[in-house]
């Protein structure tokens, strides 16, 4: 009995895998067909595998400026999200005042408002403070970004023992010290988990981009890819290279860091 429930469970994540990757599997087929053979049949396999698809999105979509921009802005907000998220987690944990617990509610409130209700207020802010460019836009995901890893960050760190910090506190150990030598390493887990979510979120993030990047040279990825689909003309061909080019480097991130998000799940498990 106890063998069929594996087996059903077996079957069930197979046709799950093969949903999700499904249409992962169609882009691909379709980033080597000419544009008459999409048209003629999405679902066929290419007639002739071609790389000239992925030449000339590479070369329209300027990809080394695009991906440069895509890495500037991913890059810089997740290393920062990781960094000073996990410190506010860990001071509202371990300073336990009913000014820290109004603070962490505030975080979970945030988490519940949508880009879209603060969208045009924001705009309106952003170019008072002349902040329509793309710093601006790092410093906006930063903030739209911290409620959900605060919340992540505040769960696990209340997990890591308490007698470890006091003990390194006893021997001089500063703050700083304390935060950067024991609790950081104890939390690789979850900073790799968030650091995925954010990393997704911001690499495919173009609905903020579009309203803030004004300025040729400095688009992502996403806003190149979609000059591929205009109003009168559609290159679904070039469209499909293009889109395939830019998961590429998040599924390389992805599987460098899901070790240290089985790790962290496994030692979440065992402490709790």
């Amino acid at each position: 009995m106890e063998g069929k429930k594996k087996l059903l469970l077996a079957f069930i994540c197979l046709i799950l895998a093969i949903i999700f990757l499904f249409p992962i599997l169609i882009l691909l087929l379709n980033s080597f067909k000419p544009i008459k053979e999409i048209y003629q049949s999405v679902l066929a396999l290419p007639k002739t595998f071609s790389m000239d698809n992925y030449i000339n999105a590479f070369r329209e979509l300027d990809y080394f400026t695009s991906i440069r921009n895509s890495f500037i802005v991913t890059g810089g907000v997740t290393a920062a999200n990781v960094l000073f998220c996990s410190m506010a987690a860990w001071v509202l944990v371990r300073y336990q005042t009913k000014t820290s617990q109004v603070i962490f509610g505030m975080f979970s409130v945030a988490v519940l408002v949508p880009f879209q209700c603060v969208m045009l207020p924001l705009l309106k802010l952003m170019g008072n403070l002349h902040m329509v460019n793309m710093p601006g836009l790092m410093v906006v995901n930063l903030g739209f970004s911290t409620s959900m890893s605060i919340i992540l960050f505040h769960g696990f760190i209340k997990n890591v023992p308490l007698e470890l910090e006091e003990a390194a506190a006893i021997d001089g150990a500063s703050l700083a010290r304390i935060f950067f030598t024991i609790v950081m390493p104890l939390i690789k887990g979850i900073s790799a988990t968030v650091a995925i979510l954010n990393a997704i979120m911001l690499w495919n993030d173009f609905l903020l981009p579009s309203l803030v990047i004004n300025k040729a040279g400095w688009q992502t990825l996403p806003l190149k890819t979609y000059l591929f689909f205009g109003t009168y003309m559609k290159k679904w061909n070039l469209g499909s290279a293009a889109l395939v080019m830019a998961i590429i480097p998040v599924i390389i991130f992805y599987i460098f860091c899901q070790k240290y998000i089985i790790k962290g799940v496994t030692e979440g498990a065992i402490k709790g």
